[in-house]
């Protein structure tokens, strides 16, 4: 192929069975003002019907099939090593992309070659006013955040500027990143595996920048159902201390600590109220018996890679919940809820 002729963007959209939103997501692809792109499939055995659909209807796009269901992250790593071109746009198949999202990314990512990857304003699906979405950030106790998540569309998130991290559910990469700093872990199944690769991203001290012009609707929670059950809590219980054993040298830990016991705390009671306290602590079990892996990981990638200063990483991390919090407040001001207890928080966790 004619180097110049070959596509600028690998658009990687995992699949288990979700043929019922594939039309309206590639649809929305083909539409795009921007054109240099392929599509990449990567089934995850499904059994809806999903491969033979898209075969017959969007015989364009490339179908990557795996045996069975291996998750997010296998997925999406498959999709990313099958194609070496210079961008990597991975998107949920319960997606919709505004005409002009490729555009203002790949414009972005043109215009700012200091910043590694671009994540767009991610809204609603069903009610196109409400902020599902703006870049990702961090809470030190182990767990991230998505800034403005269930607010009202505003100007305060129509201000492009730098971000801690990018959903994995509508990003652009660099692929370069991916040679530097790895892929997407495959211990973490689903759920929060962009939040390790936003840690890492910022350990290793990439950067990344927030475009509101390129705009995403999501519908949520489409592949699992509930966004409340007893998997989802089990991963995302489990996977929050991945997070923390992967990325926290003692140090961090040591310094963290009363971060860590009032978000877990907090995540316990959440579990609690939702009768999802035996999926919580199952998910916990299963994390404190990987301690010693994920150590390992965590030795592996400073012996691999260049990283930040321990102080600077922390500063990052600061900073992520800072935004947390400040976004958080802002949401439960607009709901008419008091926010004491973040203030106080605040105060003193996040001078």
């Amino acid at each position: 192929m004619d180097p110049s002729s070959a596509p600028k963007v690998n658009i990687v959209i995992p699949n288990w069975n979700g043929m019922r939103f594939l039309p309206s997501c590639l649809n929305s692809i083909e539409r795009q003002t921007y054109s240099s792109v392929e599509i990449t499939i990567v089934d995850n055995g499904s059994n809806d019907g999903s491969q033979g659909y898209l075969r017959k209807k969007y015989p364009q796009v490339r179908l990557i099939t795996l045996p069975e269901n291996l998750g997010f992250s296998s997925a999406v790593n498959a999709g990313i090593t099958s194609c070496d071109a210079p961008y990597v746009f991975l998107l949920n198949n319960d997606t919709e992309l505004s005409k002009n999202c490729l555009h203002q990314l790949l414009t972005a990512a043109d215009e700012l070659p200091e910043y590694d990857f671009f994540s767009p304003k991610i809204l609603s699906f069903h009610n196109r006013t409400i902020i599902d979405g703006a870049g990702d950030t961090y809470l030190r106790g182990g767990g991230g955040y998505r800034l403005g998540a269930m607010e009202e569309d505003c100007a305060v998130y129509n201000r492009p500027g730098p971000v801690f991290g990018a959903c994995a559910g509508a990003g652009l990469y660099r692929r370069i990143l991916f040679d530097r700093i790895g892929f997407f872990d495959e211990d973490f199944f689903a759920y929060l595996e962009d939040v390790d690769l936003n840690l890492r991203i910022n350990r290793f001290g990439s950067r990344g920048y927030y475009v509101p012009a390129a705009r995403v609707y999501h519908i949520g929670s489409a592949t699992s159902g509930s966004k409340i059950n007893p998997f989802t809590v089990r991963l995302t219980a489990r996977n929050s201390l991945f997070l923390l054993l992967k990325n926290y040298p003692v140090s961090l830990f040591i310094r963290f600590l009363p971060q860590i016991f009032i978000y877990q705390f907090f995540w316990f009671l959440f579990a609690l109220k939702k009768q999802q306290a035996l999926a919580y602590s199952r998910g916990i079990w299963q994390g404190l018996k990987a301690w010693k892996p994920m150590r390992k990981k965590y030795h592996g990638q400073l012996a691999c890679q260049k990283v930040i200063s321990m102080e600077k990483f922390a500063a990052r991390l600061r900073d992520a919940e800072i935004s947390t919090i400040t976004s958080l407040m802002h949401r439960r001001q607009a709901a008419g809820k008091k926010n004491g207890m973040l203030q106080l928080y605040r105060t003193l966790f996040c001078r």
